[in-house]
């Protein structure tokens, strides 16, 4: 079923991602958005990332956030890898001979 928010560019919709709230006419859920701003992305750069949505919808879902953050931050915390399951790359060792 799919509901229309106060916020023009978002709806829910339960058949896509359970009903987490989204873009309109796109898989993208607002807690993408927030995640990207919170890691110090400027608004006006994030639909250069995601060519798919424009600067409006980018908004939109920032001030849906403002509005709703309870609800996203459920979302973000649901949907976080924890720690012990993110590898990252290995560092090359420097060589530590005595010549």
């Amino acid at each position: 079923m799919r509901e229309q928010t106060e916020h023009l560019y978002i709806i829910k919709d339960t058949e896509i991602l359970s009903g987490e709230p989204i873009i309109t006419g796109t898989r993208t859920p607002v807690r993408a958005i927030v995640e990207m701003w919170r890691q110090g992305i400027d608004p006006q750069d994030i639909p250069r990332r995601l060519p798919h949505l424009s600067l409006a919808q980018v908004f939109n879902a920032l001030s849906y956030y403002s509005d709703h953050q309870a609800e996203i931050n459920v979302h973000i915390e649901r949907n976080r890898i924890p720690d012990e399951l993110i590898t990252l790359p290995e560092q090359p060792h420097e060589s530590t001979s005595v010549h």
